[in-house]
């Protein structure tokens, strides 16, 4: 898609950003990069998501770079004629509210796995989500800040895992661009202190209870934490010698949330939790990394013992996959 295309769609219009529920680092720095890049060409955009900014890395991500965004409580102005671009996200999935404005346009790095027809659409399967708003700069010539530029490279280090999961030829190019542009001290202000003394009672839980059944590790957070710091514990309990998938989920307000991670080729982490979830709730993502959720009115659904229900769904789709020969 040609971002020209995209400037004219919006222009005239009152126009929103929206992230993902949850917004982590790649999705904070994609939308802030987008708004930046629409302001050169004058039109002027509010950065939007619902659900909770609760991860003390993408606080701060907000206070270091100067970012306001707007939680959906704080919009009371949003009419249906609003223009609504999604960013790091697509309408339809569990993990984006169906706000009241139009979604008219989606930039994003996840596969599909609910078609909608938007007006505009960009959707690569690259590492971030900010190497593709990066690449806007650079394609059309455009200033980037230096605040910008160094938020844009913190988002594509933090969802690529520092270039060790996920990342491509695009990612790499458009890191080196940045680098150019970027104010390099708020890149590594925010690899300190990014960890809150409460997250360590997580850890002690997943390290407590996991289990691991030949080679994917399971670990349950029975206590209310954030959804950024399941993530983060799936990439640490995949650290393990001896686990390629890691399998995590935590009790959450509005139900169990999971994320889950793999490093089998054969074993797409998307295509897992979507065939392990489709009979209580809904799950997607990436080939390496994805996420999911049972909503509460269906945890009746899992039995007695939920664990034995969650592990033996996960654990039938493997095997499925990996003794029929089945495509991931």
């Amino acid at each position: 898609m040609n971002p020209f295309d995209l400037i004219a769609l919006l222009k005239n219009h009152t126009i929103y950003i929206q992230t993902h529920n949850f917004p982590d680092p790649d999705a904070i720095a994609s939308a802030f990069g987008l708004q930046e890049f629409l302001s050169y060409h004058g039109i002027s955009a509010d950065l939007c998501y619902d659900g909770k900014i609760d991860r003390l890395s993408a606080k701060k991500m907000l206070e270091t770079f100067g970012i306001t965004m707007l939680s959906k409580d704080n919009l009371p102005d949003m009419k249906a004629d609003d223009y609504i671009v999604l960013v790091d996200s697509q309408k339809n999935n569990s993990n984006v509210t169906d706000l009241i404005g139009d979604e008219v346009a989606c930039i994003d790095h996840h596969p599909i796995f609910f078609p909608y027809e938007y007006q505009y659409q960009d959707i690569r399967p690259v590492g971030s989500c900010s190497c593709m708003i990066a690449s806007y700069f650079q394609s059309t010539d455009t200033p980037l800040s230096p605040k910008c530029a160094a938020a844009l490279a913190y988002g594509i280090k933090m969802d690529t895992a520092d270039f060790t999961r996920g990342s491509t030829s695009l990612d790499m190019e458009m890191l080196a661009f940045l680098f150019q542009h970027a104010d390099w001290k708020l890149v590594v202000n925010m690899y300190s202190n990014t960890m809150e003394f409460d997250d360590l009672r997580a850890y002690g839980a997943a390290i407590q209870n996991i289990q691991i059944f030949d080679r994917t590790g399971f670990a349950y957070i029975p206590f209310n934490c954030a959804q950024a710091l399941i993530a983060i514990i799936s990439d640490f309990i995949l650290s393990l010698d001896v686990v390629d998938i890691a399998v995590i989920y935590g009790i959450q307000t509005d139900g169990i949330r999971f994320s889950i991670r793999s490093e089998q080729e054969q074993i797409h982490a998307g295509n897992l939790i979507a065939r392990a979830l489709r009979s209580w709730g809904s799950g997607g993502g990436h080939p390496s990394m994805a996420g999911g959720m049972i909503p509460s009115e269906n945890l009746a659904l899992l039995g007695e013992d939920i664990h034995a229900s969650i592990q033996d769904a996960f654990m039938q789709v493997i095997s499925h996959i990996e003794k029929k020969g089945l495509p991931h």
